[in-house]
């Protein structure tokens, strides 16, 4: 069984953590991770976008010329969609671009997210985040001392305002649940910071 270091916030090694082979020492389904991407962005998709058709374009009420006798093409609306000025056809509308994967894709991309990042030896866990009050300078001090760079995923289990208001002015970090982490949280950045009980649990849910 493989295992990982759990460390404080000083930057000690505490203890090693066995994690399970089937989560962290497969191979990465990539097919799986990129379904999980592709469903995520989709879904933060706003779909605000709209064209007017010929019954919202302004004006056009007055038929340009009589239907016959002048020679030219027949008309009944300088707002045609043919027209320069005109409304557009078939244009885009607001629409919602979200969908669902099953549950069972997006557990196996999140279990191939974990095992990238452990394979790559960007994983890193900590006891716990007891950050004694909220200050940005305290939590980029310990980021340095676990030699963590800009881009770094923040996982913890438990609801942490110490760690919400330190972490949210570092350029380059966000901080999650973790019961609300995606696949392509994980993948978005690059070093992955978890807490010891957020990754207990991780593992009991996605075995």
């Amino acid at each position: 069984m493989a295992t990982v270091e759990v460390k404080n916030l000083e930057g000690q090694t505490l203890r090693d953590l066995q994690i399970a082979d089937e989560i962290f020492g497969a191979r990465p389904n990539q097919s799986l991770l990129w379904e999980s991407v592709k469903q995520f962005l989709a879904s933060e998709r706003r779909g605000t976008h709209a064209t007017k058709s010929r019954g919202e374009v302004r004006g056009g009420g007055k038929k340009p010329w009589r239907q016959k006798g002048t020679g030219r093409a027949r008309a009944g609306s300088i707002r045609s969609s043919l027209w320069r000025h005109g409304s557009i056809a078939h244009g885009p509308q607001p629409r919602d671009y979200s969908y669902a994967l099953p549950k069972g894709m997006l557990r196996g991309a999140l279990r191939a997210a974990l095992a990238t990042k452990f394979q790559e030896h960007k994983l890193t866990v900590v006891d716990q985040f007891n950050l004694g009050e909220p200050k940005t300078k305290g939590f980029t001090g310990a980021l340095a001392k676990l030699g963590l760079e800009q881009g770094v995923l923040v996982v913890d289990d438990a609801v942490n305002s110490n760690l919400k208001l330190s972490s949210r002015n570092v350029k380059g970090c966000d901080l999650v649940r973790r019961h609300e982490l995606h696949p392509y949280h994980v993948l978005s950045h690059n070093q992955l910071l978890i807490s010891e009980g957020a990754l207990t649990r991780l593992q009991e849910a996605l075995r």
